[in-house]
């Protein structure tokens, strides 16, 4: 019992000190005259849903839930972020070149075609974030669309 309560002290402990970490916050005050929604005409809905399913992880601007303040899981999320917006990164869609545009618009379609976007880690919680069968043909016709005319 005392060696249980010996792991259980330095658990708790640990995880106080952790919550000094510092946060890295994805959170522009401003929107770039390069992101994807003012460059496109993105019609009202699908602009909806992609900043609902899409623009936490791939922009400059994500809406944190309240427990993005606890660590270990703000980590968590700053690396689903940073991963994120490596990949793709909306709010600086037109400093791309035509040819990624495409490559980037294609890549889009497949994911949501094979159910990888938005990541079911994400969709656990923001249930919001899921794609209905209309939604995800409306947006994969729209961004096929979209490729087919750069």
């Amino acid at each position: 019992m005392k060696i249980f309560r010996i792991i259980a002290t330095v658990l708790l402990i640990a995880f106080v000190l952790i919550q000094f970490l510092p946060k890295q916050i994805n959170k522009s005050q401003t929107t770039s005259k390069a992101d994807f929604m003012s460059v496109n005409n993105v019609p009202v809905n699908i602009k909806s849903k992609l900043q609902t399913s899409c623009y936490d992880c791939h922009s400059n601007n994500t809406n944190y839930p309240w427990y993005s303040k606890v660590q270990p899981v703000a980590m968590f999320l700053q690396n689903h972020i940073i991963d994120g917006k490596k990949e793709l990164n909306f709010s600086e869609w037109d400093s791309l070149s035509v040819r990624r545009k495409k490559s980037k618009l294609k890549a889009i379609v497949n994911q949501i075609k094979d159910g990888e976007m938005p990541m079911s880690s994400y969709t656990i919680i923001h249930r919001d974030a899921i794609f209905s069968k209309a939604e995800k043909d409306e947006i994969v016709q729209w961004m096929t669309k979209t490729k087919d005319s750069l």
